[in-house]
């Protein structure tokens, strides 16, 4: 796959993960798609991600926006930078109570890319004390 092309494909991920079009992000995913979601076990399969998809709806509404997506030469490996922007809407374990409480934080994933020109791994980090403090202060 080329630089352009896993490019084009991060960002048509992200496209979807903003429009909260699960079907369009997990048609960018193989069915054995590697999920490592920040500061949680390793989720592995399009079913394990779809459920993760849902819980984080559950609690959450984001945007990832101010996308930077960078991409090696070969297109099997890209890592995106970006605001994770949101509403906190349902209270979530080891969070504060949900009160509707809108936050704003840097955050990055890394994508591996598989012959078949699908995401095979996305690895998402983000600063939970960050998240945890704007969330307390709202």
């Amino acid at each position: 796959m080329s630089r352009a092309a896993s490019e084009e494909l991060i960002r048509h991920f992200f496209e979807a993960f903003n429009a909260a079009d699960v079907h369009a992000m997990l048609a960018c995913l193989s069915e054995d798609v590697v999920l490592d979601p920040n500061q949680q076990s390793r989720l592995i399969g399009l079913e394990r991600f779809r459920w993760h998809l849902a819980e984080r709806a559950r609690h959450f509404d984001e945007r990832a926006e101010d996308l930077a997506v960078m991409c090696d030469e070969a297109g099997l490996r890209a890592a995106a930078e970006y605001t994770l922007r949101g509403t906190y809407r349902s209270s979530a374990e080891g969070l504060p109570a949900a009160t509707g409480q809108r936050y704003a934080i840097s955050a990055g994933s890394f994508f591996e890319i598989d012959d078949d020109r699908l995401i095979a791994r996305v690895s998402s980090f983000f600063s939970l004390p960050a998240l945890t403090e704007q969330l307390a202060r709202r």
